[in-house]
């Protein structure tokens, strides 16, 4: 049941299942397109507000649809400040954030009216585009840009990037302003871009690292992973590129044309994690440091848990002097939650020091569970206290393969395949020249940025991986 599911795939798939549609309560949407293509999509969406609210009655409400935190943030100061010098008679403008890392409370924000002779103007991810419904939207702008992972197999780099949405997400977003009366969505793209378009968003399955779903394949003893029949069938590339990642990850070995599970990969199918962040879990009974471990894979696994206003940097940055590491972002996340934890998951603490308490709570619960099957696998559940130095060891032995270098020319390039990456400026170490780092994800913006960072030693890595960082020396000489 999906407004934006490809029906027919769907059916076929089934034996030509039947197939029933129930029309929702739709009224009367208007589309606009612009005469010529936008170079800068968050110029032209500026405009576009700052239009409607100067000639549309004030109690019709504007939903903006962009890509991400950053973009958000920057557009909310900007209509903020434009707001405070608009000519007499205009609406007051209510600006309004909304994002998966924004805290809940705030979230909820968007949901309240806004007062009399005001006009809420609310600036989204693609979180309202199927998630919820804000009443009173009358107007949509659709930037027709989306920030999604997509998937390498050749280079084996998955990174988060800004892309142009399908049609059937541009259609989603169109009908978010007909919920309860006719509307308008102003599309910043021409109607020639729309249609070139494609028509479906490309599955999952199809754009993200498979790792995790072949070994949940192999554990239910499927033989052929290749011949596999999935509904939205991935490339040959990607499963072989997950098989080895697989292979290097000692989770399978190959025998002749066969692919066999380890006992260590038996493990791993167990947490419903990706399988480097379970190997990473399985290996800190080596390190003595499986508790801090536990707590760093839980703080990975959800929305970030810091939320950084720009209006309040300096707030933020005295906030935040207490738990910063200069080992990186994975000890500081620790010291975030270590210090959550010993206040008794105090609330009022969180907002204090610009801390998700929903999500905290969250990690708390995900925390919970892996302990829980770590117990249920008789590990030994040990600390390491206030030495760092093993978990640091841990996680380069576990995440060998998001390793990335410092050249001589001050730049960082990824060990797998040589890329040229940067590090994030929401990284703690954003200013500092590591000789090498781990990372959790790359995102694709301006260029190729690592978040949440570690440092490692490269002899750590070289230990985890022996042949694999010899083939890797091999080919960056040849």
């Amino acid at each position: 049941m999906s407004a934006t599911m490809d029906v027919d795939l769907f059916s076929q798939y089934f034996n030509g299942a039947p197939v029933l549609y129930l029309e929702g309560r739709q009224h009367p949407i208007q589309v606009f397109y612009t005469k010529q293509p936008q170079s800068d999509y968050l110029q032209a969406a500026l405009v576009t507000v700052f239009q409607i609210h100067q000639e549309a009655p004030a109690s019709h409400d504007i939903l903006v649809f962009l890509t991400g935190q950053e973009e958000i943030e920057a557009m909310t100061k900007t209509c903020r400040d434009i707001a405070k010098h608009l000519p007499d008679g205009c609406p007051q403008m209510t600006v309004m954030p909304l994002y998966a890392s924004l805290p809940h409370s705030q979230q909820l924000r968007v949901f309240q009216n806004a007062p009399k002779d005001h006009r809420k103007v609310i600036l989204s991810t693609n979180i309202a585009e199927t998630s919820i419904t804000i009443t009173g939207i009358k107007y949509v702008v659709d930037t027709g840009m989306v920030k999604a992972k997509k998937y390498n197999p050749e280079s084996g780099l998955e990174v988060l990037a800004v892309q142009r949405v399908s049609k059937a997400q541009a259609w989603q977003r169109t009908g978010r302003a007909g919920r309860e009366d006719s509307g308008i969505c102003y599309r910043l793209y021409t109607e020639d871009e729309f249609e070139k378009l494609e028509k479906m968003t490309v599955p999952e399955i199809q754009r993200c690292n498979l790792a995790s779903v072949v070994l949940q394949l192999l554990v239910l003893r499927v033989q052929n992973i290749l011949t596999f029949d999935f509904v939205s069938k991935p490339s040959p590339d990607s499963i072989q590129s997950a098989i080895e990642q697989l292979d290097l990850l000692g989770a399978v070995e190959r025998k002749e044309d066969q692919i066999i599970l380890t006992p260590l990969g038996k493990k791993m199918a167990a947490f419903p994690l990706e399988p480097k962040f379970s190997k990473t879990i399985l290996i800190s009974t080596k390190f003595h440091c499986t508790e801090e471990i536990l707590t760093i894979v839980a703080l990975l696994s959800v929305d970030s848990v810091l939320h950084n206003p720009p209006a309040k940097r300096d707030e933020v940055q005295a906030a935040r002097k207490k738990f910063i590491s200069s080992e990186g972002d994975h000890i500081t996340l620790l010291n975030v939650y270590r210090a959550f934890k010993n206040l008794g998951k105090n609330k009022e603490w969180c907002r204090e020091n610009f801390i998700n308490s929903r999500n905290m709570m969250l990690v708390s619960e995900v925390r919970a569970q892996l302990r829980d099957i770590c117990i249920k696998m008789s590990m030994p559940i040990e600390s390491s206290r206030a030495d760092t130095r093993n978990i640091r060891q841990c996680l380069a032995h576990g995440l060998f393969m998001n390793a990335a270098e410092l050249q001589p020319d001050g730049t960082y390039t990824t060990v797998e395949t040589h890329q040229p990456v940067s590090i994030h400026p929401s990284s703690i170490l954003f200013h500092c020249k590591p000789a090498c780092v781990i990372y959790n994800e790359l995102l694709h913006t301006s260029k190729c940025y690592m978040r949440d960072l570690c440092v490692v030693d490269a002899d750590w890595l070289f230990d985890a991986a022996p042949e694999y960082f010899r083939r890797k020396l091999k080919s960056a000489k040849n």
